[in-house]
């Protein structure tokens, strides 16, 4: 009798071990933050969805890989918080980093380490649970250019309106017509200045808040692409830049709104055009995966700064390339805020000197919700 309450015993204790285990899986896959378990050698033991959805990795593709080759994140081969837990050094880690996707984007988190311990207290694995905080990065960042911008770029323009109204009413008997239509010409150019700051940062805020409807119809990128091609090899003809078209099979059709799609490509193709030298080539080129038709614009420009990188599709972040363009860094912007209405991506490669590749992939089927 006693070995069968044994036996009963011991039972009970596995079916709760693993109605825990199961609980516990349940609880880490609903959280709405991503969390990645790595065994001492800091090989991926668990991956949850939340994980997958920020890295772009399957819990398939990562588990019995490196965590720092699937994260590869800033921290990762300095002060990686998990060698830190493990080593024993503390016992839980709390730090803001970045890692880099699976699409190549770099996306800054705020991450936790603790290291896992069994029954007995021995060390088994670390967590880190981390949570996409490009968000608040970028409020702040828009914060800080709005600031800045506001400052600058609206004081500019006023100063000098101000200026010459002042020598137009103080001096209004000395001035000949000649030079007060000039004076005029100049206040009424400003003018135009601010209202196109006004109206672009407009366009901007309605995208992003959604207020600007999206008129999703069956749409050829083909027939767009073939239409923007044409447009534009006239204006590179001008600077002496070529265009290529390199569209080697028929696309899908897919669900679109024409005119915004022709917006991001204008906008791509007037910075290619803006940042490429005398005689340049700018290649449009074209493929599809199962999910995505990718268009990539090819220019051998000037190049972005790696420091840039992270912010060119910021508002108002005017870091691009070798020079400073001339309107408020509100193209890229719109770009990725059109972009994200199709439920698209929008990624850059660049070396300095040497060019870009801006790549825009859209769905092939759109999501209802979106």
């Amino acid at each position: 009798m006693i070995r069968m309450a044994n036996i009963k015993s011991k039972a009970m204790e596995d079916i709760r071990d693993v109605h825990d285990l199961t609980f516990y899986k349940f609880a880490i896959e609903s959280l709405p933050v991503a969390v990645m378990t790595v065994d001492p050698e800091l090989r991926i033991t668990g991956f949850n969805s939340s994980a997958e959805e920020v890295t772009g990795f399957s819990k398939e593709e990562t588990i019995g890989q490196h965590c720092g080759k699937i994260l590869n994140g800033e921290l990762c081969s300095i002060n990686c918080p998990l060698r830190t837990v493990l080593n024993h050094r503390e016992s839980v880690v709390r730090t803001e980093s970045t890692i880099c996707n699976k699409f190549g984007e770099i996306i800054p988190i705020r991450q936790h380490a603790a290291g896992l311990l069994d029954e007995d207290g021995k060390l088994i694995g670390g967590l880190e649970a981390f949570v996409d905080i490009s968000h608040s990065k970028l409020l702040e960042r828009e914060k800080a250019n709005l600031i800045s911008m506001f400052a600058h770029d609206m004081k500019s323009p006023l100063i000098s309106i101000q200026g010459f109204i002042l020598r137009l009413l103080q001096n209004a008997d000395e001035i000949d017509e000649e030079k007060r239509k000039k004076y005029l010409k100049i206040v009424k150019l400003e003018a135009s200045k601010l209202e196109s700051l006004i109206d672009g940062f407009l366009e901007y805020s309605h995208l992003q808040t959604g207020r600007l409807n999206f008129n999703f119809t069956a749409t050829s990128l083909d027939k767009e692409l073939i239409e923007i091609y044409e447009t534009y090899q006239n204006k590179g003809s001008q600077k002496g830049i070529q265009f290529e078209l390199r569209n080697m099979e028929t696309l899908p059709i897919i669900e679109a709104d024409s005119k915004y799609l022709q917006r991001v490509f204008s906008n791509l193709l007037d910075n290619a055009l803006k940042h490429s030298r005398e005689k340049g080539l700018i290649t449009i080129t074209t493929q599809h995966t199962d999910q995505y038709i990718m268009v990539k614009i090819k220019d051998r420009g000037t190049g972005i700064d790696s420091k840039d990188l992270p912010y060119i599709f910021d508002p108002f972040y005017q870091g691009y390339g070798e020079k400073r363009g001339k309107g408020y860094g509100l193209g890229l912007a719109v770009v990725k805020a059109i972009i994200d209405g199709h439920g698209g991506k929008v990624f850059v490669e660049s070396e300095l000197g040497k060019g870009s590749v801006f790549t825009v992939a859209l769905p092939k089927r759109r999501k209802p919700e979106e």
